[in-house]
C-alpha cells in the first residue's frame, strides 16, 4: 500500500495491482492464494487515494472480490480468455477491462513465439476479443487493448509492435503500452532489470507519440516527467502535468 500511495504521489493516474506474477515461465497461482495477496491490499488502500484501482488478474473470482472492494478496472493477462466467467463479472460491475495479447500461458509464451506478420495477426486478435466483449455485455467504451509488449514476442516483435502501434489505432480504443524494465531492453542495453530506465524511457516516449494512451511503469516519477518534456515539445507549449 505504502508503494501504490508513493506511485499516486508521483504521477500515477491508475496503480495496477496484482498477486500472480506474469513474467514468462511462471506458473498459475490458486486462487486462494491470489485473494489473500490482493485484497487486504486493495481494502487499505482505496480509502486513502483517488486514484483509479486496476485488478490485474485473469480469474473471475479474484477480479469480482477486487471490484466489491473499491477496485476501478480489470487488466487481464488473457484478454477474457483464461475464465469463461470474467466477461460476465466485469460486464455486471460495468468498469473498464484491459485486454492483453499474450501467444500462450506466462509458462510457455517465450518458447520461440512465432508470427507470420505480428501486426496483422495481433490487430486479428483484437477484433475477435473486442467482439466478444461486446457482445457479452461490455461497453465499447470501455475497452483498453494491450499489444502485449514481452508477452509471447521476441526481440524483432517487440521492436515492431513500438514502432508500429499507430496501426492499432484504427480500432478506436485506448492503446495501452507496459515496455518497462522487459527483457528487450535488457537484449539492447546489454543491462539487467533494474538498470533499465532509460531503455525504459524511451520505449515510453517512443509509445506515447505511436498513440499510447496509457503507459505502464515501475518508475513513475522519471517516466512522467520525461512525458512532460516530450509532451510539451510536441505541442510547443509547457505542458504542466
Amino acid at each position: 500500500m505504502d508503494r501504490a500511495l508513493q506511485m499516486v504521489e508521483q504521477g500515477a493516474a491508475i496503480v495496477d495491482i496484482g498477486g500472480e506474477s506474469s513474467r514468462p515461465g511462471s506458473r498459475e497461482v490458486p486462487e486462494e492464494e491470489e485473494l489473500a495477496r490482493v485484497i487486504p491490499v486493495i481494502k487499505r488502500l482505496r480509502p486513502r487515494t483517488g486514484a483509479l484501482i486496476s485488478i490485474d488478474t485473469r480469474k473471475s473470482l479474484v477480479a469480482g472480490a477486487a471490484l466489491e472492494e473499491g477496485a476501478d478496472l480489470v487488466n487481464d493477462i488473457s484478454a477474457l480468455r483464461h475464465d469463461p466467467e470474467m466477461v460476465k463479472v466485469a460486464a455486471r460491475a460495468g468498469v473498464p477491462v484491459i485486454l492483453m495479447h499474450m501467444l500462450g500461458t506466462p509458462e510457455t509464451m517465450q518458447l520461440n513465439p512465432q508470427y507470420g506478420d505480428v501486426l496483422s495477426e495481433i490487430k486479428n486478435f483484437f477484433l475477435e476479443r473486442i467482439k466478444k466483449a461486446e457482445e457479452n455485455g461490455i461497453a465499447g467504451d470501455r475497452i483498453i487493448i494491450d499489444p502485449g509488449i514481452g508477452f509471447g514476442k521476441n526481440l524483432q516483435h517487440n521492436l515492431t509492435l513500438l514502432n508500429r502501434l499507430d496501426y492499432f489505432l484504427d480500432l478506436e480504443k485506448p492503446i495501452l503500452v507496459g515496455p518497462s524494465r522487459k527483457s528487450f531492453l535488457g537484449l539492447i542495453l546489454e543491462e539487467p532489470a533494474e538498470r533499465r530506465l532509460e531503455g525504459t524511457l524511451a520505449a515510453a516516449i517512443l509509445g506515447w507519440l505511436r498513440g499510447a494512451a496509457i503507459v505502464r511503469v515501475h518508475d513513475v516519477l522519471e517516466t512522467k516527467k520525461a512525458l512532460l518534456v516530450a509532451e510539451s515539445i510536441v505541442k510547443e507549449e509547457r505542458v504542466v502535468g
